[in-house]
């Protein structure tokens, strides 16, 4: 008989079958609507990094909600391999649309993973198909997280990720991200991008040109590295590096896209047009498991000239899916919510920066749109970091829980060292609710710097 795990002390509710990364037991959510969750005893809090950058256009949407009970009443379920579907193939030309010029193939998945995965495996069966078959090595930046399967997670450059599974996949080169704000050398930033984007050249050359077949990137970071925007000289220099070699260009959009830093695609705000997309969080925004990858025909028919291609997902292209995810879209453009994300983000940001003189231990607030974040260092200087074991990521996040407020941080320094905190709201949010957020991070700092002794004023 299976035995469930335990509550812990003082925890009333059944003991729970489930398990994901620890045994941490979490309030149990009644409701969630906006920017807001409620717990079962009533309790309410600001869902301010929209679950893990994935609810943008906020809970309870309730057109998006009406629009998948029509499509379970007309089929739940339709496989690709015996009838296409109509919303699966309106979603694919609306995304098609909002992307740059040329990328207009998609190819439906569940999630980020898998949409990184698919990326992987389409370029390397382009390469093979059109007699290239040497290249196979994908390189991307330390430190960077693009999946947990096994082929995005060679590409991750996360240690206390990949390391356990090290024996088990092949890993791929890693260059620097492009951390210009760390730098203390004299450059100014764009010199600084050209340095960051030349290590790509540097390496290519190192493994043998022949060999490499793509890099992926996300255009704005993600959680490892805390919304990291990198001079506007990197991303040209990056595109014409991966003309000259013949390599392939991915940009990790799974986070930046769907509209969350105020464009559809976080590429789209320096003009450049990767060759492969990966798309998912924003795009089904929390309502279904939904994620795309968006290739050009250039990629594609080789590919499905030289026999198909050899990879797929039991739900692509689930017609429910692609119903939410048609009506998320729908919400987006009739709500002008990419420009609200502008806008408020400038408001954020700003928001954010004014906290410095208070709390002299935040060294940089990062980021566009609604995708920020804010990074802790010990000397504003030197940007060196907090002392490890105060663990001052984590504990932030559990302090502004308790006041009611939902952020979410990683491990700066390739996850071993270093702290931040994003603060990514849904699309929705209004000037008043980024004062109630702010509100609760001002008293959530304070708390914070008086539990580690860093450095404020009352």
């Amino acid at each position: 008989m299976a035995t469930p795990a335990a509550p812990a002390a003082g925890d009333n509710r059944p003991p729970s079958h489930l398990f994901y990364q620890a045994r941490l037991r979490r309030p149990l959510a009644s409701r969630a609507e906006g920017i807001y969750i409620w717990d079962e005893t009533g309790r309410r809090v600001i869902d301010g990094s929209s679950g893990a950058m994935v609810v943008n256009i906020g809970h309870g949407n309730p057109r998006v909600l009406e629009a998948m009970k029509r499509q379970m009443e007309a089929a739940t379920f339709i496989y690709r391999l015996h009838f296409e579907n109509e919303p699966a193939e309106r979603l694919a030309a609306a995304l098609a649309d909002r992307c740059p010029a040329g990328l207009d193939r998609v190819f439906f998945v569940s999630g980020g993973s898998e949409a990184v995965e698919s990326c992987l495996k389409l370029a390397r069966q382009y390469a093979v198909a059109t007699g290239q078959g040497s290249r196979f090595k994908v390189i991307s930046r330390f430190p960077s997280y693009h999946g947990s399967t096994l082929g995005a997670l060679s590409v991750t450059g996360h240690a206390a990720f990949s390391a356990p599974f090290a024996p088990m996949m092949h890993e791929m080169p890693k260059i620097p991200a492009p951390t210009a704000y760390l730098d203390r050398d004299g450059l100014d930033m764009a010199a600084r991008g050209r340095r960051y984007a030349d290590m790509l050249e540097d390496e290519i050359r190192r493994q043998g040109p022949e060999t490499v077949l793509a890099f992926i990137m996300e255009p704005i970071g993600g959680a490892s590295t805390g919304a990291l925007v990198a001079p506007d000289t990197y991303y040209p220099r990056i595109r014409e590096i991966c003309d000259r070699y013949g390599v392939l260009l991915i940009h990790d959009e799974v986070m930046s896209g769907a509209g969350r830093t105020g464009r559809y695609l976080g590429g789209d705000h320096w003009g450049i047009t990767p060759d492969l997309v990966a798309l998912s969080k924003g795009l089904g925004a929390g309502y279904v498991p939904l994620g795309a990858m968006i290739a050009s025909e250039k990629l594609v028919r080789p590919v499905l000239d030289a026999g198909g291609f050899q990879h797929g997902f039991t739900y692509a292209g689930n017609p429910l899916a692609s119903a939410a995810g048609l009506a998320v879209l729908d919400e987006i453009d009739a709500h002008d919510l990419m420009g609200n994300a502008a806008r408020m983000g400038a408001l954020l940001k700003a928001r954010l920066e004014a906290l410095k003189p208070r709390f002299p231990f935040i060294g940089d607030v990062r980021g566009k749109g609604l995708l920020l974040a804010v990074e802790f260092v010990s000397d504003p200087e030197t940007m060196a970091t907090l002392p490890r074991e105060l663990n001052a990521h984590a504990r932030v996040v559990d302090l502004a829980f308790e006041r009611g407020l939902i952020i979410y941080s990683r491990r700066t320094r390739g996850g071993i060292d270093g702290d931040h905190f994003l603060v990514c709201p849904p699309m929705i949010v209004t000037a008043g609710e980024i004062d109630e957020i702010m509100a609760i991070l001002d008293d959530t700092l304070l708390a914070l710097a008086r539990e580690l002794n860093l450095p404020h004023s009352a």
